[in-house]
């Protein structure tokens, strides 16, 4: 079979064209590409749909993590807590900004932070944690939040990957993920579940200091024009993609749910077959599937991704290399031991999965790993 892939941004579109041409077309034809009136709106949407007080949109999800450390007023030197299995996004703001990641590993069924692993690592200059909200699924985030609390530390939550996913309190109070710390952060790079047609990203808080401080930085350090308060950054997300996200933001509820079915036929597929572990979803939270992945246990993760290869099925390894051993972070290694981080660099696979997929293309993927195990 031809033409599997990864995500098929192409599909959706043609789906959602005859919405998000005109929308695209409003902005063209009034020329406002820089905070023209579909921004406010998107920010106005996206903070009523996750139920917060500000959303503030910026140029792409690394920005974002980096205005909030940077709103928090955190000093080189400060150590901030983030998951040893993540994107490098996560951890390389922090560097940039003199701050010392302090990497915690991951916890074997939801590949996020293990918090228990985090309290001896905290000293007097920790003031931050980063939890990252994994290919879909959510960080443990009362425990994260309960240990920050304790630790008197700020909570900066990455949504890159899990933007409309569902948390549950044990109370049973529900919430977005992203919206329980004190900033979430979010990208809208196109491949994500709510992706634009370019780069984007953005923030969001329900503390109205900390949201025009976070305003002021992306905008050269200005709460008004040619007033420069701070050191800033130049960071906006333009009107043009403002009105595709618009328009995307109405569908991602139905986008997770796509997901999530495909995801379900995968889990089934999997289940009997010994050498495939998948991503266990905990009793807090949904999982919406910015990623399907799931570890190969035989020690055949590479070979298998060779097979699919020739059999025309995509596959993406996220991540092949600890953050501590990438050159980059070698500096910040503090030689404990990341022993879930290890296995997973070495297990993980992602699988094709996108709200277009249809089930012949499914089930020939599917079939494609059921002959490599069979062999």
């Amino acid at each position: 079979m031809n033409g599997i892939q990864m995500v098929d941004l192409k599909t959706q579109y043609e789906r959602l064209r005859h919405r998000i041409d005109p929308a695209m077309s409003e902005v063209v034809s009034s020329c406002t590409f820089i905070k023209g009136p579909a921004l406010k709106e998107f920010e106005t949407n996206l903070a009523n749909y996750l139920g917060v007080k500000h959303a503030i949109g910026v140029a792409n999800g690394t920005d974002a993590l980096q205005i909030a450390l940077m709103a928090l007023d955190l000093k080189p030197g400060d150590e901030v807590i983030v998951p040893s299995f993540t994107y490098v996004a996560t951890a390389e703001v922090i560097g940039l900004l003199g701050l010392i990641p302090v990497m915690v590993d991951v916890d074997i069924n939801t590949y996020n932070i293990d918090i228990s692993k985090a309290s001896s690592l905290v000293t007097s200059k920790t003031k931050a944690i980063v939890p990252v909200h994994l290919y879909g699924q959510s960080a443990p985030m009362e425990d994260v939040l309960a240990f920050a609390d304790k630790h008197n530390l700020f909570v900066i939550e990455d949504n890159a990957q899990a933007i409309g996913g569902d948390y549950k309190m044990s109370n049973g109070t529900p919430a977005k993920t992203g919206t329980l710390g004190d900033i979430g952060c979010t990208s809208f790079f196109p491949s994500k579940n709510l992706g634009c047609f370019g780069d984007g990203g953005a923030l969001f808080t329900n503390d109205d200091d900390v949201a025009a401080k976070i305003r002021m930085i992306a905008n050269h350090g200005q709460p008004q024009k040619y007033l420069h308060k701070v050191l800033g950054v130049n960071s906006r997300l333009d009107t043009l993609q403002a009105a595709v996200l618009n328009v995307k933001l109405e569908e991602l509820d139905d986008f997770a749910t796509r997901r999530q079915a495909v995801a379900a036929a995968y889990d089934d597929a999997f289940e009997n077959i010994e050498h495939i572990v998948c991503q266990k979803i905990p009793a807090y939270s949904n999982h919406v599937y910015h990623q399907y992945t799931v570890r190969i246990t035989n020690g055949q993760r590479d070979e298998l991704q060779n097979f699919l290869k020739s059999r025309g099925v995509p596959s993406m390894i996220y991540y092949p290399i600890p953050l501590y051993k990438q050159e980059a972070f070698s500096k910040y290694h503090n030689d404990i031991p990341h022993e879930v981080t290890e296995q997973l660099c070495k297990e993980a696979i992602s699988l094709p999965i996108h709200t277009e997929m249809e089930s012949n293309t499914q089930d020939y993927i599917i079939n494609s790993i059921e002959s490599f195990f069979e062999k």
